[in-house]
């Protein structure tokens, strides 16, 4: 690749619109999306992760939707392998890509690189397999808070996988997850060009309040039925699956369950947006300011 090539990053949070601005986007550059959403990638999440339609996928091209089966591993590190692999291949024939998705640490896998950390022996492994087990997430979010607080602000903390992870590292190398964390940016053989969407707040909520109740209209719980026996798996550990999983379980009313669907998708959102916040690269605009948007993609070129 040589300098000149632009991969434009299109981000923001859920249900703010990216869908399908990213759609007149790729069809106004002819390109392709390379799709950053760590869900979206299995193949039996559709309705409860918003995955793109069929008819949308056949108009634009997309990678990373429904490749996966819901036990495969995978990792954002995967992810940038991969993605740094298509873009050598689309930049041979194009100036420009198109990677969109909410999925922060994957965006952040491929524009600045992933963390070196250290690999997990099997003791320590196996002894924190077994705190999960027997103490429970709860009690483990709370040592997290205590041994690494900055990682505890910015971790998904109902993510049992991330936070054991972060508790892994601190308790095998005795320093904070932290720490390992990326002190320097990548360089990449592209220019990038970051566009966040965002909406007024009371926007953006009645947005996701109006997509959960179009994802129970859609069948969201009867995809979630079907998928009961895995629960267990970790890529099921995610809003609008969970929530109804403890519904079929009896703990709350499907009216409880739905409610507590908004209420943790609307967190997230606020989390991504914290994410965001430290990202002085991002160029952010209303998803209605398409023309606007384009002509700030085509400023940047060279």
């Amino acid at each position: 690749m040589v300098r000149g090539k632009k991969l434009i990053v299109i981000t923001g949070p859920t249900a703010v619109g990216k869908t399908e601005l990213c759609l007149d986007v790729a069809k106004h550059f002819d390109i392709p999306i390379i799709n950053a959403d760590s869900r979206q990638i299995f193949r039996e999440l559709k309705i409860g992760t918003a995955r793109p339609t069929e008819e949308q996928m056949q108009n634009v091209r997309h990678y990373f939707v429904g490749i996966l089966g819901l036990e495969d591993y995978y990792s954002a590190s995967l992810f940038e392998q991969q993605v740094l692999e298509l873009l050598g291949q689309q930049f041979q024939t194009r100036d420009f890509a198109l990677m969109a998705g909410g999925s922060m640490m994957y965006i952040d896998a491929v524009c600045d690189g992933i963390d070196d950390i250290p690999t997990i022996d099997d003791e320590t492994r196996a002894l924190m397999k077994r705190r999960f087990a027997e103490e429970g997430l709860e009690v483990l979010v709370e040592e997290l808070r205590r041994l690494d607080p900055e990682y505890y602000e910015i971790v998904d903390r109902q993510n049992p996988r991330r936070v054991v992870h972060a508790l892994e590292i601190c308790t095998m190398t005795g320093k904070t997850y932290t720490s390992f964390r990326r002190r320097e940016k990548r360089q990449r053989p592209f220019d990038i060009i970051k566009i966040g969407l965002n909406r007024p707040r009371e926007e953006l909520y009645e947005r996701i309040n109006q997509r959960v109740d179009q994802m129970m209209a859609d069948g969201l719980l009867d995809e979630v039925r079907s998928l009961y026996p895995q629960r267990h798996l970790n890529a099921l550990n995610t809003v609008g699956y969970k929530e109804l999983f403890d519904y079929i379980d009896g703990r709350w009313s499907l009216e409880e369950a739905v409610e507590r669907i908004k209420g943790n998708t609307r967190r997230y959102a606020r989390k991504q947006l914290t994410w965001y916040k430290k990202d002085e690269q991002i160029r952010w605009f209303h998803p209605d300011e398409k023309e606007q948007m384009i002509n700030y993609i085509c400023g940047k070129k060279s």
